[in-house]
């Protein structure tokens, strides 16, 4: 009775661990990846960039090889608003890494995105990070394969590879902290 206790246990956890792998959600470009170029319109944030609002333009090329985070949300909640906070501290912080990080934020009407990025640049104080619509606003660039059941994506990178990705199906689920954490990885 026992050995078939501890198959049925091993069968259970086998069972879970299947589901847990085919629940996770990949968005974005993933850990090796090369970060391709797209374009951009800058709506509120980092004022001393060299970038004038409403102008169009690749900021992950302009951040070139340095250590870089790419947010893609379509939700601005307050688990949003503490990554950008937390974001914009390991900026300052990280200024001999020449840390960068931008927020794209997408959805259905590139006006109402532009109204978003000032709010959420607002609402979180973030002197080091632009707030963008990318041109392909609806979901992001194509070349990113950002999944459209992702409310978050974001992509950490180090000379133009992908280091790390994060992405959640609600915004709600978002980690700060562990996403946060993975700073090390780019910052090396």
């Amino acid at each position: 009775m026992k050995n078939v206790s501890l198959f049925s246990l091993a069968i259970a956890l086998a069972f879970v661990g299947s589901v847990s792998a085919k629940d996770a959600l990949t968005s974005g470009p993933q850990e090796g990846d090369r970060i391709g170029a797209f374009y951009v319109t800058k709506c509120a944030g980092a004022t001393d960039d060299g970038v004038e609002e409403g102008k169009n333009l690749c900021y992950r090329c302009k951040n070139g090889s340095r250590p870089q985070v790419m947010v893609f949300t379509r939700s601005t909640n307050d688990k949003v608003v503490d990554l950008v906070k937390k974001l914009d501290a390991a900026i300052s912080k990280n200024e001999d890494a020449q840390l960068k990080a931008f927020v794209n934020l997408m959805g259905d009407s590139k006006e109402d995105l532009s109204d978003s990025a000032k709010d959420l640049a607002s609402k979180s104080k973030a002197s080091n990070i632009p707030f963008v619509v990318p041109n392909e606003f609806e979901n992001g660039p194509d070349n990113y394969g950002i999944n459209s059941k992702a409310e978050v994506t974001v992509v950490m990178a180090g000379n133009a590879q992908v280091k790390a990705s994060y992405a959640v199906a609600n915004a709600q689920d978002l980690d700060v902290d562990a996403v946060v954490a993975n700073l090390s990885k780019i910052l090396q």
